[in-house]
């Protein structure tokens, strides 16, 4: 589990660095601009990172599925050399979506227009600038990301439909556990995949309520999955307290 929650952690923290730095910048001078170039590296990373972090928890699940359902055999089936792979996979994954993505971006013809509405370049909203039908290219976009996004979401909440079935025969201690961890998980993809889904798998349209979601996805989602999965870990609680008793402890010391 923590081999993959590292491998988020890492992801969330470039996620964060794609759009957040040029966002602050543009708030301290009025020319808010970026160049093509730099609009389509945005692209590339935020969609990069984005699909990767979804193969990444669509593998989490597969890994506390195993460690619920079959915890005699988790050390076996999830060997070092299987992590690995998986993990291999899902950046190749992530890298190919990307690729997609920007393949249908850098083909539009741009004239005229040239205003972003929102805060970083995304597909849905440079799609609308070029000087062309964009209905084939709507659909391609959605078929690929709004899909998957889809997809993924719903391998996760019947993964853990079937671990929640399976934790009905078990111990209340081993259920608390379970949950505990299952908690987590949920919580992250809920915050990841609904604004996904939202974004994505709706062409052709346009809302304003589109900028809170682009936030909540590449600003506020990043920076809330640490602190989830900290406080909801239980080896971390257990840790903090030592922490928060020895620390204590040392207090007191000095007071006497």
């Amino acid at each position: 589990m923590y081999y993959f929650l590292g491998h988020l952690s890492f992801i969330d923290l470039c996620l964060s660095c794609v759009t957040v730095p040029k966002m602050l910048g543009d708030f301290l001078q009025e020319g808010k601009i970026i160049s093509f170039s730099g609009c389509l590296a945005q692209i590339y990373f935020l969609h990069f990172l984005g699909a990767s972090e979804m193969f990444v928890l669509t593998v989490m699940a597969y890994d506390r599925y195993v460690a619920i359902c079959s915890p005699l055999h988790y050390l076996a089936v999830m060997n070092r050399q299987l992590c690995f792979q998986l993990v291999f996979a899902c950046w190749c994954g992530g890298f190919v979506h990307s690729i997609t993505q920007v393949t249908l971006v850098i083909q539009l013809p741009f004239c005229g227009l040239n205003e972003l509405d929102n805060f970083y370049c995304d597909v849905p909203q440079v799609i609308k600038l070029a000087c062309m039908d964009t209905y084939v290219v709507e659909v391609l976009m959605v078929s690929n990301s709004g899909l998957l996004s889809l997809v993924c979401f719903l391998v996760l909440l019947i993964s853990y439909a079937v671990i929640l079935i399976t934790l009905r025969t078990r111990l209340r201690q081993g259920q608390s556990k379970a949950l505990a961890t299952c908690a987590s998980h949920l919580t992250v993809v809920s915050l990841i995949f609904v604004p996904c889904v939202f974004i994505y798998l709706r062409p052709f349209c346009s809302f304003s309520v589109d900028k809170v979601f682009s936030v909540f996805y590449t600003v506020i989602t990043p920076m809330l999955n640490p602190f989830i999965y900290t406080f909801r870990n239980a080896d971390m609680k257990t840790a903090m307290k030592k922490l928060r008793k020895k620390h204590v402890t040392s207090c007191c010391h000095v007071q006497e």
